[in-house]
């Protein structure tokens, strides 16, 4: 059993030009009714909720401006009293819709979306995470069709591509770990949201000699991952450094510009209480701890190149359980 524990805060905590990093979460759930949710975290954030529009709610609070959503665009938009539509229909609607919101807040995941929030201040997303497990949220594992996420955007120190490419190594090189701590849901496992990276770029990426500008580091990444369907999504980093390049590429009105990480691996499994946020965050925390730390990251780049080869030693041997003798014998975890 994994104890819940106090947010940690990495090495590396602010920006260059000072400030302490942000990172927004996004979390999916199920098991309480639209409104019921959007009261009850108003309530526990101190906050007043507006409906935007059709299951769209913002929440100002203390900690700054929460979106409440239904996540699914068809069914936000579905209008069935559009005066375009026959009569009949529309004497009808108010039943049907009655009908398709109870069928969708069971089906479709209700999503909470933060703030960027200071580092510093995540514990109150593990207090509003406990509140509303107790309050009969539900995630991934309640049924086979769910599979809710928990998402971090973390900002970045900095945007150089020297950083950017101790980040992206670092995640590469934990990416089994992590999907063995998060013990996916099957719903999940089944979805390509979460795929790891193509390994043609796994394997250019690792190199000791890469070591690209910007561009190159971009059209390297996109030339084998040109999908926003990555456990570790950089297309709104990309938005943010060189939109037009990235165009060439992908074209998705869902990416939105920011200067953070997507990080989309973690299942939600709110109704267990064995699941904690913190959890979730603190293992991110080892991966901005490796990233930082210039000869760890050397010498288990080194090990996960040779895990790679073909040979007797590899065959009887995972790099999941290569990688985390090591973090445990370095004290990362």
């Amino acid at each position: 059993m994994r104890q819940a524990t106090p947010c940690k805060l990495p090495d590396i905590l602010n920006t260059a030009d000072g400030k302490e990093r942000r990172v927004g979460v996004e979390i999916e759930l199920s098991g309480l009714g639209y409104e019921q949710l959007v009261n009850l975290v108003a309530e526990l954030l101190e906050g007043e909720a507006a409906l935007e529009s059709r299951y769209v709610s913002k929440l100002e609070t203390p900690l700054g401006c929460f979106v409440i959503e239904l996540d699914s665009d068809p069914i936000k938009d579905l209008d069935l009293a559009d005066e375009r539509l026959p009569l009949s229909i529309r004497e009808f609607g108010g039943q049907a819709m009655e009908v398709i919101d109870a069928a969708a807040e069971r089906i479709v995941p209700l999503e909470i979306v933060s703030p960027p929030m200071p580092f510093s201040g995540l514990n109150q997303i593990e207090t509003l995470v406990d509140k509303l497990r107790e309050a009969g949220a539900l995630g991934s594992r309640e049924a086979i069709y769910f599979a809710f996420g928990l998402q971090l955007n973390p900002e970045l120190p900095d945007l150089k591509p020297a950083t950017l490419v101790r980040y992206y190594q670092a995640f590469a090189i934990l990416y089994e770990w992590l999907k063995a701590r998060h013990q996916l849901d099957i719903s999940r496992k089944f979805t390509t949201y979460i795929e790891p990276w193509s390994s043609r770029y796994t394997d250019l990426l690792i190199a000791d000699d890469y070591a690209p500008d910007q561009q190159q580091m971009m059209v390297d990444y996109l030339e084998s991952n040109p999908t926003r369907n990555r456990a570790l999504d950089l297309l709104p980093l990309f938005a943010h450094l060189d939109k037009p390049l990235l165009d060439q590429y992908v074209e998705d009105p869902r990416i939105k510009s920011r200067p953070t990480l997507h990080y989309r691996l973690p299942d939600c499994d709110i109704d267990n209480p064995e699941w904690h946020f913190s959890n979730v965050w603190n293992d991110w925390v080892v991966v901005e701890q490796l990233a930082n730390h210039a000869e760890d990251l050397a010498e288990l780049r080194a090990l996960f190149r040779d895990s790679r080869k073909i040979n007797l030693r590899n065959l009887t041997r995972s790099w999941q359980e290569t990688s985390a003798n090591w973090l445990k014998s370095k004290g990362y975890v």
